[in-house]
């Protein structure tokens, strides 16, 4: 009797989990397609911007940012530079002066963080003499491409009150957590942000690189301050009808954490404010996506319990790891017993294992952020899930990390025997994209059990990057 309660409530919670990936990856899908869309380059130039840049003690990159503002290829009298110098205790506010944008600092100690200061700053700009079509808001360590006002412009004209951006990375190349940041970032942009915009569904705030109309500002309120305050407004915006934007071709790039270290600080704070944004919205948009039949609403309201998704997949991965690799298993259900009853459906599994390994290098690919021939040492790699079934028919998890352990070797040696050794770089740092993934398991839990410490962490930056040094 336990057995089969054990067997069925497993499987009830594992069917679950494996229909909330399928629903992600149907998204992601209409994301690989790319509609060309040259209208900005011929939409005029009608909305005023003001760009708000919040910095807190930046200076050694805040130089850089104002730097690709004024360089944007947009009307001058169109466009007005803010930074914000929210708090600083270093030259921010003096470095910003020297390029002759507007400087405002603010001293408010008891109230530290980027939400806080966008209040502040909003509420001064309303109550300027000169008026603003729509504010941009950007980080200090960010770099702007020279037609993102275009874009920015093109897409408000079209009907959106906010549009986002796309983040992309100013040093991927410096660690594999830069590495492993970039490829989330670019994953995210093609399949989930511009799958979003394909469907029709809102698109996600991304913390910087957006515009938003000043009227939504006005009408709405910004009222955030939490530490996923992106997250929150977009939740605002949803609950009120309205939809974000994506533009793919209006690209920020930002600056990734170096070490494990601040990865984990960075992601632990977005994981407290998606817990907290959670608890507060997700109950108000599954009503509105009931009451309105509002697809739109339901997909946001899934975004916001991102964490506790997370949770369970790792939950998921944990019952299979356990139950595959017990000698008299524990009765255990695991989605791929569906799928390894007969030698056609253990090669379907095999099948969808392989394409699901293989996405994302196709994904950069298509970005331009991977070379074919490093798609094709992927290709080759991924059919592991083959070799490895023939060797061992039932493998324990001591033969699983062996065997892999010995095909990576094989492939390193390839690279390195034909003289690549920037691929063995890029080869190896892929792999261990899997073991940053796998750090959101345990970032996710901390994240939950501090929802309520608001404490803003920053990340320091250490040296300069131009704009001319990324496009």
């Amino acid at each position: 009797m336990m057995k089969e309660v054990i067997h069925y409530t497993t499987a009830i919670f594992q069917i679950g989990v494996f229909i909330v990936m399928v629903y992600y990856l149907i998204l992601s899908l209409f994301g690989i397609y790319k509609k060309k869309d040259e209208g900005a380059k011929n939409c005029p130039p009608k909305k005023t911007f003001a760009l708000l840049v919040a910095a807190h003690n930046e200076e050694m990159v805040v130089g850089k940012i104002v730097e690709s503002l004024q360089n944007i290829e947009y009307p001058k009298d169109m466009y007005d530079i803010f930074v914000i110098a929210d708090n600083c205790t270093d030259k921010t506010a003096d470095i910003a002066r020297k390029y002759g944008v507007n400087v405002c600092e603010r001293k408010v100690p008891d109230k530290r963080g980027k939400g806080y200061a966008l209040e502040w700053m909003f509420n001064k700009i309303f109550k300027m003499d000169k008026a603003y079509d729509a504010v941009g808001i950007f980080d200090a360590d960010n770099l702007v491409s020279k037609n993102f006002l275009n874009e920015m412009n093109y897409k408000l004209l079209k009907g959106y009150k906010v549009v986002q951006g796309y983040i992309d990375s100013k040093n991927p190349d410096d660690s594999w957590i830069t590495e492993s940041y970039s490829i989330s970032f670019w994953t995210v942009n093609r399949l989930f942000q511009l799958g979003r915009a394909n469907l029709g569904l809102s698109n996600q705030i991304g913390g910087t690189g957006f515009c938003i109309e000043t009227t939504i500002l006005k009408e709405l309120g910004w009222g955030v301050t939490c530490l996923a305050d992106d997250l929150e407004f977009t939740s605002k915006l949803v609950l009120n009808g309205h939809k974000v934007g994506w533009a793919h071709n209006a690209i920020v790039y930002d600056e990734k954490p170096l070490t494990l270290k601040q990865s984990w600080n960075q992601r632990k704070r977005w994981m407290q404010g998606f817990a907290d944004v959670a608890s507060r919205f997700f109950f108000k948009l599954i009503k509105k996506s009931i009451k309105d039949r509002s697809f739109t609403a339901l997909d946001c309201a899934l975004y916001t319990i991102q964490p506790l998704a997370t949770l369970l997949m790792g939950l998921a991965a944990f019952l299979t790891l356990i139950q595959n690799n017990n000698e008299h298993g524990l009765n255990i259900f695991v989605i791929n017993q569906l799928f390894t009853q007969n030698a056609t459906t253990k090669i379907l599994w095999q099948v969808f294992s392989i394409s699901q390994f293989l996405l994302t290098p196709f994904i950069m690919v298509l970005e331009n952020k991977l070379s074919k021939k490093m798609l094709l040492v992927f290709a080759l790699y991924s059919l592991n899930v083959v070799v490895l079934s023939h060797i061992y028919e039932s493998p324990t998890l001591y033969q699983v990390i062996i065997g892999n352990a010995v095909y990576i070797g094989i492939f390193i040696i390839a690279l390195g025997i034909i003289g690549r050794k920037k691929s063995i770089k890029l080869f190896v740092w892929y792999l261990l994209y899997g073991i940053y993934t796998l750090t959101w398991i345990p970032i996710t839990i901390q994240g939950i059990l501090d929802k309520n410490n608001k404490e803003w962490s920053h990340t320091k930056h250490i040296r300069q990057i131009g704009i001319q040094d990324v496009e």
